[in-house]
Order: structure tokens, then C-alpha cells, then sequence
């Protein structure tokens, strides 16, 4: 089995080992790891790629390579250039540091090497720990993700549902905000909405007394409807969240086309 795996955080972000480990363990003494991973954190690009300008790629290492690109560019790289001879049957993006459940999923450059991927007709998962109290104490943040990471993502592997249409089906993998031995189990949900919780804007002066304005994130611990993501995650469960990247609102089809007649 091959395998190809990405993130957001960087080629150097711990979360990246603890996917190459899950990774490790589904391909299996005959399988093969390949990691092409941005050469810089490249958090909240979402689906972004680098459309009007080239990146640079270097080799850092057997089947370890870092691209000056976002996590799409990355797999696109790694599809069509490092693996040209022969595509991952797999790719696996993260292991994020932090939540991209609910509203998060959209802005998630973790999401966007998945979404990638399933464009581009490979099954894809992307994989986050959610960060809490509990969490931030402990001397490894990615316990949860670590121990209970190999499992998961087999379990998904061999028995999620893997379709071939044009828009197929990729997974959202969220860890709870609890080391190891306090995950309750997984639960397949819904997208969820933080209603409290908004990007906004903060302004701050440099020491020059230039006036630069920050990215704000809202409360990550809001919650959500239940039988969704972040509602899970918040009572200690792993959420398993199927995605496709068709925007098109089916729920109002019907109604918009009798509307303008």
C-alpha cells in the first residue's frame, strides 16, 4: 500500500510524525510513506493553491519532501510529480494542531490537501486534534491522535464508504480535547455551527507605530447541535464526518427554481 501524507502546520510540526506513524502501521512492512508537506505553516488556506506563482521543492529526505506551497499544492505535487510513476492509493492529511470541526472545516488548509485528493479521484482523510486544558497541559498534545489514530484510520479504510463520482467522498477526522484514556469511542456526525464563534479582526501598532491588523479567532469550546462534530468531540468522542466538495445548497433547488418561475 501507498501512502501519501500532507498538512497545514509544516514539514517540521510534530502532528506530521504522529500521521507518519498511523500511516506507518496501515501500509505495513511492504508498504511505502511518501510525505510532501508545505516547507511553511500554511494554516487557514483553506483549498488554496498557488495558481499564479511557481513553488520550489526540495528533498529532505527518503520519500520526505517539502513544497513552498499550500496543502493542495502539496498533493498536487505529490500526485503529479514525487509519486508521477506510480499514485498513493491513500492520503492522509494532518495530524492538525487544533480543532476543524464545525465552521473550522472551511477555512482548514487540513481539509483542503483532503479536498485535493478526492478531486483528483484518491480516497482522502484529514485528521485534527482539538486542543483544550487537558490537552495543552500534557507533555504530548497529540496523545489521543497517537493512540487512537492507527485503529481509527483503519477501521475507515477497510469499512468507511468509498464511492468513485465526481465529487467523492472524503473524510474529517476530529480527536477530542482529552488525553488517551479519557476518549469515550467514535461517532459518525453532521458538520456543526459554532452560532457564537466568528473569525473577526484586532488591530495592534508595530513599534514604528504602523497599524497592522491580526486574524481573530472566536471560542473553540462553543457547542453545537447535537449529533455534530464539535458536540461530540466536547463529550469525548472521536467525530468521523463524511465531506464532498459540491457546494451546491440540493436543499433549495426546488424551491429557488419554482421562485423565478
Amino acid at each position: 500500500m501507498r501512502i501519501l501524507i500532507t498538512n497545514d502546520d509544516g514539514i517540521n510540526a510534530t502532528g506530521l510524525q504522529v500521521l507518519h506513524d498511523i500511516a506507518t502501521d496501515l501500509a505495513g512492512p511492504d508498504g511505502e510513506v511518501w510525505t510532501v508537506a508545505p516547507a511553511f505553516e500554511q494554516s487557514g488556506v483553506g483549498h488554496c493553491i498557488s495558481y499564479t506563482h511557481p513553488m520550489m521543492i526540495a528533498r529532505l529526505g527518503e520519500r520526505r519532501f517539502a513544497a513552498e506551497g499550500s496543502p493542495a499544492d502539496c498533493v498536487l505535487a505529490g500526485l503529479y510529480d514525487v509519486m508521477q510513476h506510480g499514485r498513493p492509493d491513500l492520503v492522509l492529511s494532518g495530524v492538525n494542531r487544533g480543532n476543524n470541526s464545525a465552521d473550522n472545516a472551511l477555512y482548514s488548509g487540513t481539509l483542503g490537501g483532503a479536498m485535493e485528493a478526492a478531486l483528483q479521484g484518491i480516497p482522502a482523510i484529514a485528521l485534527s486534534q482539538f486542543l483544550g486544558p487537558e490537552i495543552m497541559q500534557s507533555p504530548d498534545m497529540f496523545e489521543a491522535a497517537r493512540v487512537h489514530g492507527p485503529a481509527l484510520v483503519r477501521n475507515l479504510w477497510e469499512n468507511g464508504v468509498w464511492d468513485d463520482g465526481p465529487y467523492r467522498v472524503f473524510y474529517n477526522v476530529n480527536f477530542p480535547p482529552v488525553l488517551a484514556a479519557g476518549v469515550k469511542g467514535a461517532r459518525v456526525t453532521a458538520q456543526g455551527y459554532r452560532s457564537n464563534s466568528f473569525f473577526s479582526v484586532e488591530a495592534h501598532h508595530s513599534p514604528q507605530g504602523r497599524r497592522f491588523l491580526w486574524i481573530k479567532g472566536g471560542p473553540q469550546h462553543e457547542p453545537t447541535a447535537p449529533g455534530t462534530d464539535a458536540a461530540a468531540n466536547l463529550e469525548g468522542y472521536i467525530s468521523v464526518t463524511p465531506m464532498r466538495a459540491d457546494l451546491t445548497a440540493h436543499d433549495v433547488l426546488a424551491e429557488l427554481e419554482a421562485r423565478l418561475g
